[in-house]
């Protein structure tokens, strides 16, 4: 029998699932994806479905395996990088869901975020837990549980209640897990965590009656999580180690090779994500989230953390959607770039995609969507290249928080995300921010940072800076704008977030 030489990474994200295979020099053999429902069952409310996501997971671990050539016994371990704060609740002694899904995306607990602000120790969220714990987080999804669904709140009174996120239920589903175990940076993202202190915050989870012995005990990112049954399409199949989990953020982080203080990472998706690495100190912050970026064990075993800041926009993919279905102005997402380059510039026209408010550095929840100095000249191209700016704009104002806030100075920008496959939108990216935009070749990287954790756990590599590199060349647009240019632009789009600021609030 031949030692096992391949590792399996699973990418479970909010809108699909990825699975890859890849072997000890860091290419990728064969990869697979099932796209994942989410379900509207109330306005306001996003859900998923706990078996219908195991069984997407599970035909993408399958289709890798088939276009790998491998069979299930090849695998020599896994890393999962998952969804977070989108929480599963099940019952511990069937192994069975409780309850729907709650993903980050839904907006059910918003009252509640309101009534918990006035809890007296509130004012110590963002110390203690990292960042404020909004509508998105799985602290609130979980109060909310405990008070609106019967079954979860009987499996916490007789100690059945188990709470997780994706790659929790994927062991619990799909395999065999050591213990109910996740890493720090998971756990973290709970919103119920005091990382600070390393341990969880009693008093808040008794203000929210969450039960404690629900929740997953905090390990290192590389760890002996248990073990995920895989088959083959000939229908073999092997028990495979799982070494390594991660947030599906930190993973692209880590996956694009940003590893050391300033490394910097920005994901397009339904939102904007922008990910900074701090290093081993973890900053006093009030505007940023800081997250822990990956835990690694040391010698004995002990974790040693790495620190990063993150900061996101409100929408990005959810505002191209609108753009395409409700304003119609192209009808398939590959012609944004090809719409803003047809214009050499906006034409004065100034898009700032506050559907659901701003975020850092407004902090604006009252602010809504405009597009302004529109003239019976402008064309659709106007607007799109407005929108593509806008990004660049939202990029820049995060940026310039971090280096006031920590005095990082970001010197280049790693960028991935489904809009990034247009050359236009990154070059207006780098345009407007002044430095670098890189565009690496190989794009599923979530699942690269998960299959080299995993690679770590089999001793592999000695530490990070003995990863292999990413596949391919990597694409640069360096910014051709002029300083002056640029500035104008960003003192104009300035002004315009300003009319659009406390909306909601100004029209009561």
């Amino acid at each position: 029998m031949t030692t096992p030489s391949l590792i399996l990474a699973i990418d479970q994200g909010t809108s699909g699932s990825r699975a890859l295979v890849m072997d000890r020099t860091g290419r990728v053999l064969g990869y697979g994806y099932c796209a994942l429902p989410r379900l509207y069952p109330q306005p306001g409310w996003v859900e998923q479905d706990p078996d219908t996501l195991s069984a997407g997971v599970a035909q993408a671990i399958t289709a890798a395996i088939a276009e790998a050539g491998c069979q299930p016994s090849d695998l020599a371990a896994c890393g999962i990088a998952g969804q977070r704060n989108t929480d599963f609740v099940w019952d511990a002694v069937t192994g069975r869901p409780l309850a729907k899904a709650i993903t980050w995306q839904d907006l059910r607990t918003t009252g509640l975020v309101e009534e918990m602000s006035a809890w007296p120790r509130a004012g110590e969220w963002r110390h203690r837990l990292g960042y404020f714990p909004g509508p998105y987080s799985s602290a609130m999804h979980l109060a909310w549980r405990m008070r609106h669904q019967p079954a979860v709140a009987e499996a916490a009174r007789t100690g059945r209640l188990r709470i997780g996120f994706s790659a929790n239920w994927l062991l619990t589903s799909l395999g065999r897990p050591a213990g109910h175990y996740l890493d720090y940076g998971l756990v973290q993202q709970m919103g119920l965590f005091d990382f600070r202190r390393g341990q969880y915050w009693r008093e808040w989870m008794e203000a929210l009656a969450v039960p404690p012995n629900a929740l997953p005990w905090p390990v290192p990112t590389v760890y002996e999580f248990g073990d995920l049954q895989v088959t083959g399409p000939d229908g073999s199949t092997a028990n495979v180690p799982v070494l390594a989990v991660i947030g599906n953020e930190q993973a692209a982080l880590l996956g694009h090779d940003c590893r050391h203080p300033g490394d910097a990472e920005c994901s397009h998706g339904t939102a904007s994500f922008v990910d900074v690495v701090m290093g081993g100190t973890a900053p006093v912050q009030e505007k940023l989230n800081v997250y822990y970026a990956w835990s690694l064990p040391d010698q004995n075993g002990q974790p040693v953390h790495t620190y990063c800041l993150e900061a996101d926009t409100t929408v990005t993919g959810a505002a191209i959607r609108w753009m395409r279905e409700q304003a119609r102005l192209f009808d398939r997402d590959e012609e944004v770039g090809p719409l803003a380059a047809s214009v050499p510039d906006s034409g004065g026209v100034v898009f700032v995609p506050a559907f659901t408010g701003l975020n850092v550095p407004y902090n604006d929840s009252s602010a809504r969507g405009a597009i302004l100095g529109l003239t019976l000249g402008s064309s659709r191209g106007h607007i799109v290249r407005a929108f593509l700016e806008s990004l660049g704009f939202q990029v820049r104002a995060i940026l310039e928080t971090i280096h006031a806030e920590t005095g990082l100075q970001v010197a280049r920008l790693s960028m991935g995300g489904g809009i990034t496959r247009s050359d236009e939108a990154c070059q207006i990216q780098a345009d407007l921010l002044g430095i670098p935009v890189v565009r690496p070749a190989f794009t599923e990287n979530a699942a690269r940072a998960a299959a080299l954790l995993a690679g770590l756990g089999l001793g592999w590599w000695a530490g990070l800076d003995d990863l292999p590199p990413l596949p391919g060349p990597a694409t640069v647009f360096e910014p051709r704008m002029s300083a002056a240019q640029r500035d104008e632009a960003y003192t104009r789009w300035q002004e315009a977030v300003s009319r659009t600021r406390h909306w909601m609030k100004d029209e009561g």
